[in-house]
């Protein structure tokens, strides 16, 4: 009997003892089949930041890409591949449904009446947006896509100031051993300026200017021209366009 009592009170104890750790104590984690709660917690937020920086070194990488293609002049052709255009099926519209109903009629007709005579719902401005001339000089060189020349190249004298056209934010200034300091503006709608040959930088990257701002100085910048020049280059959503089109030089 005595036997019997002290196996069955071992029993509860190795039992009560073993549930204890498995429930309240770290050492659960010993056990075959049991895995942490704060190693699940910190797996998941490190694949959460990993796939976050996955996206954000993507967006850097294409961005970067941008950057060097406007550095160094690369231009990109879009190519059409016309066994991708499939001609739609035609449907058939039942033309009394796009009747127009008298009710809808006498609400136009109102409309327009109350129109007619609102001249700031008329007024619409002209352009949405104006560039202006870096610096005014003689064009040397105009821009030739057909000739891989991307830029306007204008002679200016030196200490001559060299403006942004538009106002932005400066993502590039520093020194380049084929440009001198090149000095590249972010503006709205996707443009950038380009601004290169000059001889020293009045802006630092992340500088945020104005219209008409002076950016850099003009002069020999240890580049192959022997004249005072600056090469201007516009680009529009990674692709290259003609300066002269939207900037009066003179």
């Amino acid at each position: 009997m005595n036997v019997f009592v002290v196996v069955t009170l071992s029993a509860i104890f190795l039992i009560g003892i073993t549930t204890y750790i498995i429930a309240f104590t770290p050492l659960r984690e010993y056990i075959p089949g049991y895995a942490s709660t704060q190693l699940k917690k910190d797996a998941m937020n490190l694949a959460i930041k990993s796939d976050s920086l996955q996206k954000s070194v993507e967006i850097n990488n294409l961005y970067i890409s941008s950057i060097k293609k406007v550095l160094t002049g690369d231009l990109e052709y879009a190519k059409l591949n016309k066994d991708s255009l499939i001609a739609s099926e035609k449907q058939t519209i039942d033309e009394s449904v796009l009747a127009t109903q008298e009710v809808e009629m006498e609400l136009r007709n109102k409309v327009i009446q109350e129109d007619k005579y609102n001249v700031f719902e008329n007024a619409k401005p002209k352009v949405n947006f104006v560039l202006f001339s870096p610096a005014e000089g003689t064009i040397i060189e105009n821009y030739n896509a057909k000739n891989n020349f991307l830029a306007v190249k204008i002679a200016l004298a030196n200490n001559t100031p060299i403006k942004t056209v538009a106002s932005g934010t400066v993502i590039f200034s520093e020194w380049t051993p084929s440009y001198g300091y090149v000095v590249i503006v972010e503006h709205q709608e996707g443009i950038l300026s380009v601004y290169k040959n000059a001889a020293s930088a009045t802006k630092k990257q992340g500088d945020t200017v104005k219209s008409g701002e002076v950016i850099a100085l003009a002069g020999n910048s240890a580049t192959t021209d022997e004249n005072s020049t600056l090469r201007f280059e516009l680009w529009k959503d990674g692709f290259p366009i003609n300066p002269t089109q939207f900037i009066n030089f003179q």
